[in-house]
């Protein structure tokens, strides 16, 4: 009885975590920042439904996703704060002050920088996200869009200031500008090839994508386009580079290999902004005349389109290839402290299992066990601490150092398992 019970316990844990890990990567969250209702709508693709409406900061700008799919950074172009969403309960968990008007966003592969670039201030910040410090301050005159060259130090920035329109490029080892590249109109917005290879832009008053190779700054080819491209990308896995026309509705496909235009997908109407899938497969452009996200799928280019709120311009993808933390973590029995949350926030285990908590913060943490249970300090990043927990029960805990961080641990009820009976011979067959 004790083996097949081991067995089936075993069994059930490891179909659980399997159904929840499929659950997780099946289909992905898509953030959307909604200009004028001050809101982030958050879109199940699977369902084609909006499921969360979250409030932000006013005026929602530049969107930032970290790497592990867990923290969603949205600025807010009336305030002077960035907002933090953690992604696992989808609900604002801080506000950072950045400073004057907060424009585009742009995140550091490990996720410790995020770079500000504040129009109103004439100035890029460089924040630490885990203090939400400050660590420099670069001058840029009307920082409006940021685009970090993957595996380096450069920076972009699309420098709308008026009568000295240019591409400012930024070294962040020296928080410095290295060069200026002048432009007859405004930038609208820059974003580098996710490998890197080219730097795509896109012009006020042209009807062009501008193709620039890092290595030598200068413009090496135009994409011709419909009226008002807005940004361009060429997103992993994609396969195809992207470009938003806002004049015709369209999402229009490029061959990054030549710089040649393959076909154009309509979308909604004055559609702002798209981001892509995990798996290339996905396009998600956000529609600000329709209120509308268009989800196209490239393989068919068919698109389906979901109402959200009022004015949406940024969208953000919450990445699929690595579990999301939204979902309950099922037998695990670690919990790492990051970002100034818990993750998984919902952990459920076995009776007799020990968690171990890891403090992965820059800042230090502690916990407050609501049961009673003593208690621990975690002032250093990669200080650990665990509990064995043998009762079947909830237990809630908190931050003692930041008390509105909270999660819990679920221990299952200890229920054995009838072995069933031998399979019945009814008329020369079993049933």
């Amino acid at each position: 009885m004790t083996t097949l019970f081991s067995i089936h316990r075993a069994l059930t844990a490891v179909s659980a975590a399997l159904l929840v890990c499929s659950a997780a990567l099946a289909a992905p969250k898509v953030y959307v920042g909604n200009f004028k209702d001050d809101t982030v709508s958050v879109v199940d693709t699977a369902g084609n439904a909006v499921m969360a409406v979250i409030p932000v900061a006013k005026g929602p700008h530049g969107m930032a996703m970290s790497g592990d799919g867990r923290t969603l950074y949205v600025s807010g172009d009336g305030s002077s704060k960035v907002s933090v969403i953690d992604t696992s309960n989808d609900r604002v968990v801080r506000s950072i002050e950045v400073g004057k008007t907060p424009h585009g966003l742009a995140l550091s592969a490990d996720g410790r920088r995020l770079l500000v670039g504040l129009y109103g201030e004439d100035r890029v910040a460089v924040i630490d996200t885990s203090s939400g410090t400050e660590e420099a301050s670069i001058t840029v005159a009307k920082p409006h869009t940021i685009a970090w060259l993957p595996g380096t130090q450069r920076i972009y920035v699309a420098s709308q200031a008026p009568g000295h329109f240019a591409v400012v490029v930024i070294d962040l080892a020296t928080a410095s500008v290295v060069r200026e590249l002048p432009l007859d109109k405004p930038p609208r917005d820059l974003e580098f090839a996710f490998d890197g290879r080219a730097l795509y832009y896109t012009v006020a008053g042209e009807n062009a994508v501008h193709v620039l190779d890092p290595h030598s700054d200068q413009v090496v080819a135009d994409i011709p386009t419909g009226v008002s491209p807005h940004i361009a990308s060429l997103f992993r896995g994609v396969g195809v580079g992207t470009v938003v026309v806002q004049g015709p509705g369209e999402l229009t496909l490029f061959d990054p290999a030549t710089n040649t235009v393959l076909r154009s997908l309509p979308v909604g109407r004055q559609p702002h902004w798209a981001a892509a899938s995990t798996d290339g497969k996905t396009v998600f452009v956000t529609d600000e005349g329709s209120n509308e996200l268009s989800i196209v799928d490239l393989a068919s280019s068919r698109t389906r389109n979901v109402a959200v709120g009022n004015a949406p311009r940024k969208v953000a993808v919450q990445p699929t290839d690595v579990p999301a933390p939204s979902a309950v973590s099922v037998g695990g029995a670690r919990v790492s402290i990051a970002n100034f949350a818990f993750a998984p926030a919902e952990l459920v285990i076995e009776p007799g299992e020990t968690v171990t908590w890891t403090n992965d913060d820059g800042a230090p943490h502690g916990l407050t066990h609501r049961d009673g249970a003593p208690g621990a300090e975690l002032p250093l990043p990669g200080a650990s601490v665990s509990r064995r927990y043998d009762a079947p029960g909830r237990y809630d805990y908190v931050c003692s150092v930041h008390p509105y961080m909270s999660a819990t641990v679920t221990v299952r009820a200890l229920r054995l398992q009838a072995v069933p009976p031998p399979p019945r011979n009814v008329g020369g067959r079993e049933e």
